[in-house]
C-alpha cells in the first residue's frame, strides 16, 4: 500500500513538471539555419550561447526594401543585460551592431540592409557571460548589400554628412521615455563597384556629465542615413548629446532636443 502510494506521489510529481511553464531557452535552432555554427564561432567564439524565446524581435515576415529592413528588439525579460549583438546569418558582411544599453532599457529598433532571406540573430549578454540568442527569419528579394543607396545619387549628401536630428516621445504606455535619432550618412557597405566602405563606427548616447548612457558600434549593414530609438525609464534629463565617428574620422557631435 505504501509503495503504490509512493509510485502515485512520484506520478503527481512527474505530471506537474511536464505541464509547467516551458523552459524559455533551448540549444536547438529554430531557424535550422547550416550556417549557425559558423555564425556562433565568429560572433561568440567559445562563450555559451542558448536560444531563448525571452528575447522579443519585431520585423517584417518579407522585406520589400532590402535596403531598409526595420527591426526593433526588447531583452528586457532577461534583467540585466551586459552587451548585445545584431548578425544575420546569410549577410556577407554578418555583424549589424553592437549595442552596450548601459543606463537604458536593452532594447532598440533601427533600419539594417538584407543581402537575400535569412536568419536574423539578435543576442544578449546575461552577467554570468552567456548569450542569449533570438531569431527572426526574414525573406526577401536580395541584393540589399550590393547597390548603391538613394545617398549616393544625390550630389548634395556630402553637406548633410553626420548631421544629426532628434526627438524626444513618450515611453511605451506612457512609462518613461523614447529617443529617437537619425544621423545623415550614406553607411556603404564597400561592396558596391567603386564605391569604398564608409560607415559610423561609433555612436554614443552621453549625459549632462558626458557619462555614457548607451554605445553602439555600427557595422556596414546598417542602413543609410540610420535612425535609431532607445527607451528610458524615466525622463530625459537635460544635456543628453549624441557622440560618434565614422571610418574616415569625421566627427558627430550634436544636443538632444527635447
Amino acid at each position: 500500500m505504501r509503495t503504490a502510494s509512493l509510485h502515485a506521489a512520484a506520478a503527481a510529481l512527474a505530471v506537474a513538471y511536464l505541464s509547467g511553464p516551458a523552459r524559455a531557452d533551448t540549444n536547438v535552432d529554430p531557424a535550422g539555419s547550416p550556417l549557425w555554427p559558423t555564425i556562433q564561432q565568429e560572433v561568440f567564439g567559445a562563450a555559451r550561447t542558448t536560444f531563448d524565446s525571452r528575447i522579443k524581435i519585431t520585423g517584417p515576415a518579407f522585406a520589400e526594401d532590402a535596403m531598409q529592413v526595420p527591426i526593433a528588439f526588447d531583452a528586457s525579460a532577461l534583467g540585466k543585460v551586459e552587451r548585445i549583438v545584431v548578425a544575420v546569418d546569410r549577410n556577407p558582411i554578418r555583424k549589424v551592431l553592437e549595442f552596450a544599453p548601459m543606463h537604458v532599457r536593452p532594447a532598440l529598433s533601427f533600419r539594417f540592409k538584407l543581402q537575400e532571406a535569412s536568419a536574423v540573430r539578435v543576442a544578449a549578454r546575461t552577467p554570468d557571460g552567456v548569450w542569449h540568442v533570438g531569431t527572426l527569419q526574414v525573406d526577401a528579394t536580395g541584393g540589399g548589400c550590393t547597390l548603391p543607396g538613394a545617398t549616393r545619387q544625390n550630389a548634395t549628401w556630402s553637406t548633410t554628412l553626420n548631421q544629426v536630428e532628434s526627438r524626444v516621445f513618450p515611453g511605451f504606455n506612457g512609462a518613461g521615455s523614447r529617443i529617437r535619432l537619425r544621423v545623415m550618412h550614406p553607411m556603404d557597405t564597400g561592396l558596391v563597384a567603386g564605391i569604398p566602405s564608409f560607415h559610423i563606427e561609433q555612436l554614443n548616447l552621453l549625459d549632462a556629465r558626458r557619462q555614457p548612457m548607451l554605445e553602439l558600434a555600427l557595422y556596414e549593414p546598417v542602413a543609410e542615413n540610420p535612425i535609431f530609438s532607445f527607451d528610458l525609464d524615466g525622463p530625459v534629463g537635460r544635456g543628453i548629446s549624441v557622440a560618434g565617428v565614422d571610418n574616415n574620422g569625421n566627427r558627430i557631435r550634436a544636443q538632444v532636443t527635447r
